[in-house]
């Protein structure tokens, strides 16, 4: 029995990594090779043309520059703001605890549907902004679930010794309550990093100017349109001379490789923060 387990975990685990490792194999691999199939573990005709069209395309490098920047600056700011929340959320004598919580779990489950938000985010100005990836997903209500059920397992004690000693509201959130939820905020912040780092849809409808896109749009419309002919034709006459080197990329090879550029800057955050999942999930969200 523990052998036919040990082979499920083996087969579930390759099924899941091989899609991976074969984009890795053609990102790798000659563009016109490729087109002729049979590309499996191993590159036929290793070459590095795929990421050199990738770094010497601006637009893409910026691309990768807003994500990073999307990435950082909206992970902090909603961490912070969604911590903020839940702990004003614990605290008995907040007048109309329950309604707000009504009222904010009701938005885990209904929303004004595409064009009403559209409407929202125009009227708010965020249009082509570098803020609409950042403020209207500022607040997770699910984080904040989390954050608040975390917070109220504290010690009561710690904030009434912080009361005792002269702190406040925020002195005792900044100095007692943050520093101990470590955990917490490094799962949460994870979770919330990767839904930054991977989200293509948003920008694809609040922006039009492609040096505010995000490297994942890109990414979507490379997968969804070929555009080599139009990246060639946009060269300036100084890049001509590379025209002859990157005839061997084709827009399934660049698509792999942008698609590992994207990927695999998440993926190196993992095991960093993988420690704190079990404590900072189960704790958070079970303990009540």
């Amino acid at each position: 029995m523990v052998i036919v387990i040990h082979l499920l975990l083996v087969i579930l685990a390759f099924v899941t990594f091989y899609p991976f490792w074969n984009g890795a194999v053609i990102s790798f691999n000659n563009g016109m090779d490729t087109l002729k199939g049979g590309i499996t573990f191993w590159p036929r005709q290793f070459t590095f043309e795929n990421y050199k069209v990738v770094f010497n395309d601006e637009r893409l490098l910026n691309g990768f520059y807003i994500s990073v920047l999307r990435t950082v600056i909206g992970t902090f700011l909603s961490i912070l703001a969604t911590a903020i929340f839940a702990y004003g959320m614990t605290k008995q004598e907040l007048i109309g605890r329950k309604f707000y919580m009504v009222f904010c779990i009701i938005t885990m489950y209904f929303s004004g549907g595409l064009i009403p938000t559209f409407l929202l985010i125009r009227g708010m100005g965020l249009m082509n902004s570098f803020w609409v990836f950042i403020i209207p997903g500022l607040i997770s209500v699910w984080n904040m679930i989390i954050f608040r059920t975390f917070f109220k397992g504290l010690p009561a004690g710690l904030e009434e010794a912080a009361k005792i000693d002269g702190c406040g509201n925020w002195g005792t959130f900044a100095r007692i309550v943050l520093p101990l939820s470590g955990p917490v905020i490094a799962t949460l912040s994870l979770f919330t990093a990767v839904y930054h780092w991977n989200e293509w849809f948003l920008p694809s409808i609040y922006i039009t100017e492609e040096k505010l896109l995000p490297i994942q749009t890109m990414l979507q419309q490379i997968l969804n349109s070929n555009i080599m002919t139009e990246q060639m034709a946009q060269l300036d006459s100084a890049s001509q001379g590379r025209m002859a080197s990157m005839q061997t990329v084709t827009t399934k090879s660049l698509s792999m490789a942008t698609m590992m550029v994207a990927t695999i800057p998440i993926m190196l955050v993992y095991p960093f923060v993988q420690k704190y999942f079990v404590k900072g999930v189960l704790v958070g969200s079970l303990k009540e």
